[in-house]
């Protein structure tokens, strides 16, 4: 340890500021560690959270995909069963001898 200057040693108030600016740059640098330690830790939670929205969208998409392809086989389901009931309904005419109706379908 190197012993302190004499207190009527002309370079003894300027070793005391220079000692006085140094805590306070340290300080300050502790407080600039800490803040970046926080916004590192704030951008982790913004990252996995980002990671879980796009898996979630991912699937809503697979989700989406699916029942645009189950709203399509309904559709052409329906149109066949519209087509089997006016074959039907002219069947049913034609046995009753009368004209077939005319359907307003679709």
């Amino acid at each position: 340890m190197t012993p302190s200057p004499p207190p009527d040693d002309p370079l003894s108030p300027g070793l005391g500021a220079a000692l006085s600016r140094l805590g306070k740059a340290l300080e300050a640098l502790e407080l600039a560690v800490a803040k970046r330690l926080e916004d590192e830790m704030t951008l982790a939670d913004l990252e996995e959270e980002l990671a879980v929205m796009q898996d979630d969208r991912s699937r809503l998409a697979l989700d989406l995909d699916a029942a645009l392809a189950r709203a399509i086989t309904v559709e052409k389901n329906r149109d066949e069963v519209v087509r089997r009931i006016d074959r039907a309904s002219a069947s049913v005419a034609a046995v009753l001898g009368v004209e077939p109706p005319r359907g307003d379908r679709e």
